[in-house]
């Protein structure tokens, strides 16, 4: 059997020092024995379910769907997890990871607050120190979620440099963690980033597709016509989609966010803009500006990442998901829109997914199932958008 290298296609692979390479590959195999641990597996389905608050329901929207008029919404319930998303599946493997390396330290990054909210909780839980990186603008945004980060014991650095956003966190935190890697573990906030991290996160999110895939034959007798997840660096979609990845019958959606505009700067849409090349240690689909990583800007925090996961970029490549946009005001009026039928108010990243299956269900018609990955819950966003109101 061939070994794998961390390529999906022409993607991904590991761009870091030999040094450090080094110990992603000793990560990587000891994740693999790890996977096949009877015990590690107990341990973790035990927190999921006993810790996280799996499984998660799958939920009918009634009054969106009558509201549209077209074809049937569902939300796959990843808001109601401790931690409020879906970044807590991960936090809690990565961590689990981390003790059976013996490592005192995880060092991560964070966007919209849910991974490091989540990574810090998974510390808490399991006495490991933390250490996450977040950009100042989205120190300022995301208030609530950085002052649960420091009462859960996480230490904050605050990233100063361009703009002040998620990708400035993630080079922040690749730099603190290649000058300590011995006793660290980066804990890396999505599928990106150098093999074998878009491998293992993916694999910690696969529950959601798992989970999906039996409800819906108990609910839908299987019948699901398209599935939508909200896509930045792309977890929450990489977890859900996995799953029916072989099924070609299901249609698969990944939304990108297009914020105000089509130039470099004001949207986040890797895979419409973005071209082949390398960013913090792995090959994808990168927005550039000048041979440079752009800045990039999206109203939702989670989504303001200039690259895309390699796997989502092979995806894309072979035609299996097809990648589509929406823009921050589109993302809003669904925020408000869900929020008003249903009594669930959604982050502003999975408000871009719940954007376009209302597009999609009224393309579809009646009878016809979409199922939304509800990557999260928009506690953290209310100030914000509610301040969008005031300007």
């Amino acid at each position: 059997m061939k070994k794998f290298n961390g390529y999906f296609g022409k993607f991904g692979g590991s761009y870091v020092s030999p040094e450090l390479k080094k110990e992603l590959e000793y990560i990587y195999s000891e994740y693999l024995k790890l996977s096949k641990s009877k015990a590690f597996i107990e341990e973790l389905r035990s927190l999921q379910t006993h810790y996280e608050g799996r499984p998660t329901p799958l939920y009918f929207c009634k009054n969106l769907t009558e509201e549209i008029g077209g074809a049937n919404i569902y939300l796959k319930r990843e808001d109601l997890l401790h931690t409020g998303a879906h970044k807590i599946n991960h936090c809690i493997g990565e961590c689990l990871l981390a003790k059976h390396l013996n490592k005192s330290c995880v060092i991560g990054e964070t966007g919209a607050g849910q991974h490091g909210l989540a990574l810090a909780t998974a510390c808490a839980l399991l006495g490991l120190k933390c250490q996450i990186h977040m950009g100042k603008i989205d120190i300022e945004k995301q208030h609530i979620n950085v002052q649960k980060m420091r009462l859960l014991g996480a230490e904050i650095v605050c990233v100063e440099k361009g703009s002040q956003t998620l990708k400035e966190a993630v080079e922040s935190a690749l730099e603190a963690y290649s000058k300590n890697y011995k006793d660290s573990i980066y804990c890396i906030g999505s599928v990106v980033g150098p093999h074998p991290y878009p491998t293992i996160v993916r694999d910690f999110q696969s529950v959601i597709g798992k989970e999906t895939k039996r409800q819906a034959k108990k609910q839908l007798d299987g019948e699901i016509d398209a599935i939508v997840a909200c896509v930045g660096g792309g977890s929450n979609a990489m977890g859900i989609f996995s799953a029916f990845l072989n099924n070609k019958d299901v249609s698969l959606f990944g939304v990108e966010p297009m914020g105000k505009g089509n130039k470099v700067g004001e949207n986040g849409a890797s895979i419409k803009f973005g071209v082949e090349a390398v960013a913090h240690g792995f090959k994808s689909k990168v927005i550039l500006c000048e041979g440079e990583v752009a800045e990039v800007y999206s109203i939702a925090s989670g989504l303001d990442y200039p690259a895309i996961g390699p796997q989502h970029a092979y995806l894309n490549e072979i035609g299996r998901v097809k990648y589509v946009g929406i823009d921050d005001s589109e993302a809003l009026n669904a925020f408000y829109l869900l929020t008003k039928k249903e009594g669930i108010i959604p982050a502003l990243e999975s408000s871009h997914a719940v954007a376009y299956a209302i597009k999609k269900a009224r393309q579809m018609g009646k009878g016809k199932n979409i199922i939304v990955s509800l990557s999260g819950r928009g506690d953290k966003d209310v100030d914000f958008v509610l301040s969008l109101n005031k300007n």
